[in-house]
């Protein structure tokens, strides 16, 4: 007896007979409790589906994770739909990921119908938001730090991403250091094809920057319209581009809304800084961007986009995956990527603190700000430091500016 159990295979874990109301109301549970970010959302799951009621083993969700990690995507939405899908199929995934965002989706359309309502008719809150302003910008240049350490792993990954740092300052379209970076990299070991690559890009880049038309101006010449087809596709974009983490997302929103003039900076860092508090993925920023630009709709049309990646990799894609990530080519492409991203977020944040900076009143308290926000940021770790840091940039700027 004693032999035959010694050497009986090991059984996979599965999840146990579930109902799909009861697999809602799991995961709307997890997004009630989603504080923290991403790294606090998946050790949620990994503690609440692997460690106690052994849905799937460690090994695969170990595996799972690195793969959505490299895909574009809020991972831990992902994550859900992958988890959901285990225990009732494709069904399954989308009830567990609707779960999973609504609690934040809820908050978020209230925190808009506030903000529109009430905030930004008060100078008292108005000077408090812009406290919370800096302090976002430290947030935001320390993950920049976090996204890049895991990403720029080689001189030529960082000379990728330096690159796309300065053809972006000089309002290059975002998918130029997109597309070159990946391409790049993955010919990185045929020097001939990947100059040839670089040649090809700098001179479309030069063009485009020669001949375009400024997006202001071509906002006033056309007089386009705030609609919920051009803020859904806004946050499509998002959601197809954020690879590295939530806050590659930023530039792309910010591009298709402040850039468009439908929004200010101030208000976009406001939005931010909202969904750094509250139970959701970072990502569901966008849904007070669309929220202060089309109202409800608006918010539901970015939400809609920013997260339909999220559910079509996994929905759709589900058995090809971690086929399609052990590619090495692909594998190299979306390295050279995210190196690029790295670039295109670091331009942004030089952006979004140039346009904070000209509204301060005190621009030296405001670097003093800034560098205790970071500091506390870069030293401090904790679910509650992110909040924590917002609660103290909104009482200096009231108490200060």
């Amino acid at each position: 007896m004693t032999t035959e159990t010694a050497t009986m295979p090991s059984v996979e874990p599965g999840p146990p007979p579930i109902t799909l109301v009861t697999l809602f109301l799991k995961f709307l549970r997890f997004g009630a409790l989603a504080f923290g970010g991403p790294v606090a959302q998946i050790a949620m799951l990994r503690q609440a589906l692997v460690e106690e009621e052994r849905w799937i083993g460690k090994a695969r969700f170990n595996r799972l994770l690195a793969v959505l990690q490299v895909l574009p995507g809020p991972e831990a939405h992902e994550l859900c739909v992958h988890l959901g899908m285990i225990a009732r199929g494709r069904i399954g995934g989308l009830v567990a990921g609707l779960g999973f965002m609504l609690p934040g989706l809820a908050l978020m359309l209230l925190a808009g119908w506030f903000y529109v309502g009430f905030v930004v008719r008060d100078t008292h809150l108005s000077v408090a938001l812009l406290g919370v302003q800096v302090v976002v910008l430290a947030i935001i240049a320390r993950a920049v730090v976090r996204i890049g350490q895991h990403i720029i792993e080689n001189w030529l990954l960082g000379l990728i991403a330096l690159a796309s740092l300065a053809v972006t300052l000089a309002d290059v379209p975002f998918w130029i250091p997109l597309a070159t970076g990946g391409l790049a990299y993955a010919l990185s070991h045929r020097p001939g094809a990947a100059a040839l690559v670089l040649v090809a890009a700098a001179g479309l880049a030069t063009a485009v920057h020669l001949f375009a038309v400024p997006a202001a101006s071509l906002h006033a010449a056309t007089g386009t319209s705030v609609t919920s087809i051009a803020l859904f596709l806004a946050g499509l974009k998002g959601g197809m581009l954020t690879f590295g983490g939530a806050y590659t997302a930023i530039p792309y929103v910010r591009a298709d809304t402040v850039g468009r003039g439908w929004i200010g900076d101030a208000t976009f860092l406001d939005g931010i800084a909202l969904a750094g508090v509250l139970p959701a993925p970072l990502v569901i920023f966008a849904t007070f961007v669309g929220y202060v630009v089309g109202g409800p709709t608006g918010a539901l049309a970015i939400t809609a986009g920013m997260f339909l990646p999220a559910f079509a990799f996994s929905l759709i894609l589900f058995e090809r995956l971690e086929a399609i990530v052990e590619n090495p080519s692909l594998h190299r492409v979306l390295e050279g990527i995210a190196a690029a991203v790295v670039g295109v977020i670091t331009a942004t944040l030089l952006h979004l603190g140039q346009a904070t900076g000209s509204r301060l009143p005190a621009p030296a308290l405001g670097i003093v700000l800034f560098a205790a926000a970071l500091a506390v940021a870069w030293r401090v770790k904790g679910a509650w430091v992110t909040p924590a840091i917002i609660a103290a940039g909104a009482i200096t700027g009231w108490i200060v500016f």
